[in-house]
C-alpha cells in the first residue's frame, strides 16, 4: 500500500502528545518519524525525561509544565497513597483518578501554552492521554488516539475491561457478565465517573459511560496498535476504530549494531524471559525462570531492565547456560528464541508475536491481566493468571509449549496476518485522509 499524499506535508504541524511513561511513547516514535520523513513539521509534549530519545529523533520536545511529571518528579508520596488501598478495585480506582483522569486539566493547559507559538493542526496522542476531549471539543482540531494496549472500548459481546476475563460463551455467561457491568458503573466505578464527570464539567464536556470510552469516542480516529487477530470480537465496534498492525519503538541504523552470543545456536532450546523495565522486582518472573532452568540443556537468557542485574550474574555465574544482560535489543535475540516468558507488556507481546515465539505471560497488574488473557484466550501460548509464578510453573508451561505445537502454530497464523499491516503507511494514509477533510 502507498501512502496518498494529497496534501503539501511542509505546510501541516502535527503535535505527539503522550502520557509520560515508556509504554505510551515508545510505540508512537516510528509513527512520528514517518511523518518526519514526510516532511511534516513534527514536535512532542511529554517528560524531560525523554528529552535525550527526543534529540536522537530530532523532533523539538515540549516538556511537561503544569502537568505533575511522573518521570522525573519524587513521586513517594503517590506510590505511599497507592499501597494504602489494599483491594484491588480500590487501588485500580485510585490509580486511573489520581495518575490519569487529573492530569487531564494540566495536559490541556500546557497543550493551549504550546499552542501560542506551534498552531498545530493536528494532535496525535496515546489513548490515555487526558486531555484529548478538551483538545477535541475547544482547541477544534482533530485526534488521532493511538491505542497503545488492548483494544479500551467496551462492547455488549465482551466481559467487563479490565477483569482480564474471556468473552461469554454461552448465553448465562453474556447474562452475567451485563450483571457485573451494571453493579460495576453503578457501585464499583461510581467514585471514577463521578471524577472524570467533575473533570470535565468546567468545559461542558459530558463523559460517555466510562474514562475508556471517553477518550475513545472523542477522538476522530482510534488507531489501533495489533490487528483483528489478536483482539476480541465486537460487533459493535465503533466506526473511528482501525487496525494498523503491531506498533513497534523506531530503530536508527545507528542502534542496529546486532547483539550475538555463541551460545544461542549451542543449546537444544532457547528461553528469552524479562519484566520489562517498569518492574523492579526480579523475583517475579526472572529467579523462578533462571531456578527452573539453570541444569538443564537449555539457553536462558534474562533481560532485567537494570534491575539487580550484577546481582544475578554473581549468582548464576557457575551456570554456562544462563546469560542475564540489563538490555538485549529483542529483534535481535528473538530469532534465536523458542518460547518467550514476560509478564506480559503489550509491546513485548507484539513483537514476541512478530517473531513467531509463542509466549508465558504472567502479569495482573496495569492492565496486563486483559493482554495475558488474549495470549490465553487465542492460545497463543500460557497465561499463568499470576505475577509470581513458580519454578515448577515455569517449567511445565515450557514443556507444554515445546511438546505442543498448537501454540506455535496459533503464533505463526497471527504473524501472518501481522504481515499484512504496514503501521507507518497506514498511518500516513488516514493522516493525510483527516487533514485532507
Amino acid at each position: 500500500m502507498e501512502s496518498q499524499a494529497v496534501i503539501k506535508p511542509d505546510s501541516k504541524k502535527i503535535l505527539f502528545a503522550t502520557y509520560p511513561s515508556d509504554g505510551h511513547v515508545n510505540p508512537l516514535t516510528s509513527l512520528a518519524v514517518s511523518l518526519k520523513k514526510q516532511g511534516y513539521d513534527v514536535r512532542w509534549y511529554t517528560s524531560k525525561f525523554y528529552a535525550e530519545k527526543m534529540r536522537k529523533l530530532d523532533i523539538p520536545l515540549y516538556s511537561l509544565n503544569k502537568a505533575f511529571d511522573v518521570m522525573t518528579e519524587d513521586i513517594t508520596d503517590l506510590s505511599l497513597q497507592i499501597e494504602k488501598h489494599k483491594s484491588d478495585i480500590s487501588k485500580f480506582q485510585f490509580v486511573l483518578t489520581n495518575v490519569f483522569i487529573l492530569r487531564g486539566p494540566e495536559f490541556y493547559s500546557d497543550i493551549l501554552e504550546i499552542y501560542k507559538s506551534f498552531p498545530f493542526d493536528l494532535i496525535v496522542a496515546d489513548i490515555l492521554f487526558t486531555a484529548i476531549p478538551m483538545i477535541k471539543e475547544h482547541l477544534g482540531k482533530p485526534v488521532i488516539s493511538i491505542g497503545v494496549a488492548p483494544l479500551v472500548e467496551d462492547s455488549k459481546d465482551i466481559a467487563p475491561v479490565g477483569m482480564g476475563l474471556h468473552p461469554p460463551s454461552s448465553f448465562f455467561q453474556k447474562m452475567k457478565y451485563s450483571l457485573i457491568k451494571t453493579i460495576a458503573h453503578t457501585i464499583v466505578l461510581r467514585k471514577l465517573n463521578g471524577a472524570l464527570k467533575k473533570m470535565l464539567s468546567p468545559y461542558n464536556i459530558r463523559p460517555d459511560k466510562s474514562l475508556f470510552d471517553t477518550l475513545a469516542h472523542k477522538s476522530d480516529l482510534l488507531l489501533q496498535s495489533g490487528t483483528p487477530g489478536f483482539e476480541y470480537y465486537r460487533s459493535d465496534l465503533s466506526k473511528n476504530v482501525r487496525f494498523i498492525g503491531p506498533l513497534l519503538p523506531y530503530r536508527s541504523e545507528s542502534e542496529k549494531t546486532p547483539w550475538y552470543d555463541d551460545r544461542v545456536t549451542a543449546y537444544e532450546k532457547v528461553i528469552l524471559v524479562t519484566q520489562g523495565t517498569v518492574e523492579k522486582d526480579v523475583n517475579k518472573i526472572i529467579v523462578p525462570t533462571l531456578e527452573a532452568f539453570k541444569e538443564s540443556n537449555y539457553l536462558v537468557i534474562a533481560t532485567t531492565g537494570g534491575s539487580e542485574t550484577s546481582l544475578l550474574k554473581e549468582k548464576y555465574s557457575l551456570y554456562k547456560n544462563i546469560i542475564v544482560e540489563d538490555n538485549i535489543p529483542f529483534g535481535d535475540v528473538m530469532p534465536f528464541a523458542h518460547v518467550y516468558i514476560t509478564n506480559g507488556g503489550y509491546g513485548g507481546v507484539m513483537l514476541g508475536i512478530q517473531n513467531d515465539l509463542p509466549l508465558i505471560v504472567a502479569g495482573v497488574h496495569e492492565g496486563k491481566n486483559e493482554i495475558c488473557a488474549r495470549v490465553g484466550y487465542f492460545k497463543l501460548g500460557i497465561d499463568l493468571r499470576t505475577e509470581t509464578p513458580t519454578p515448577n510453573q515455569i517449567k511445565a508451561s515450557v514443556t507444554e509449549i515445546f511438546f505442543n505445537n498448537e501454540y506455535k502454530n496459533n503464533v505463526s497464523r497471527l504473524n501472518s496476518e501481522f504481515k499484512q499491516y504496514n503501521p507507518q503507511e497506514l498511518f500516513l494514509k488516514y493522516v493525510n485522509e483527516l487533514l485532507a477533510n
